[in-house]
C-alpha cells in the first residue's frame, strides 16, 4: 500500500495533543501485550473467547498506533498565519449564527486534528461544511451552509484571533 506522503498542517496545541494520545496508546500495547500473555499462559482452550478478544484488542490499539504515528510523522506545526484577518487553519473564530442569534467559538483546524479529543474549545475540520465555506472569510462576511439533510444555516464572522 502506497501512501503519498500529504503534509498534515497542525496547531501547536493539536500536535501536542496527538503525541498525549500516542503516548497512551503505547501504554495501552504495553498493558493489552500484558493481558496477551496471561491469557496464553492461563488458556487452555485454543478457541477460548477471552484470549480472542485479547488478541483483536491489540490489534486495535497498534492500527491506532500506526495511525497516530502516520500523521505526526507527516505533521507540519503552523506558526506564521500568512494572511492575517482570514480564516487560516489554526484561527479562533466567533461565529454568530444568524438563524438562532447564538454566538459560538471555535477552532479551525484540519480533520486529523479534528478528530482528537480534548482541548479547550471546540473544533472545527477545514473539511467540514462550516470549515470550508469559513476558510478564508474575513471579520464582518456571512456565509450560508448547506447542510446534509437539505437544511441551510447562515452564520457572520465576529472575530478572528490566533
Amino acid at each position: 500500500m502506497t501512501q503519498s506522503t500529504k503534509t498534515v498542517r497542525l496547531t501547536r496545541e493539536g500536535y501536542e495533543r496527538l503525541q498525549r494520545a500516542l503516548d497512551q496508546e503505547q501504554a495501552r500495547l504495553a498493558e493489552a501485550t500484558r493481558i496477551l500473555q496471561e491469557q496464553m499462559e492461563t488458556s487452555a482452550d485454543s478457541e477460548d473467547t477471552g484470549l480472542e478478544d485479547a488478541k483483536r484488542e491489540k490489534m486495535n490499539i497498534e492500527a491506532r498506533i500506526d495511525e497516530l504515528e502516520d500523521t505526526l510523522s507527516q505533521a507540519t506545526v503552523i506558526e506564521d498565519h500568512e494572511n492575517a484577518g482570514r480564516v487560516e487553519l489554526g484561527a479562533i473564530v466567533v461565529l454568530n449564527n444568524e438563524t438562532s442569534k447564538k454566538e459560538t467559538k471555535v477552532m479551525v483546524v484540519s480533520a486529523p486534528e479534528a478528530a482528537v479529543t480534548g482541548g479547550s474549545l471546540p473544533r472545527v475540520s477545514e473539511d467540514s461544511p462550516v470549515g470550508k465555506e469559513l476558510m478564508g472569510r474575513k471579520k464582518g462576511e456571512a456565509f450560508v451552509v448547506n447542510l446534509d439533510n437539505g437544511k441551510q444555516m447562515k452564520y457572520k464572522v465576529k472575530s478572528i484571533e490566533y
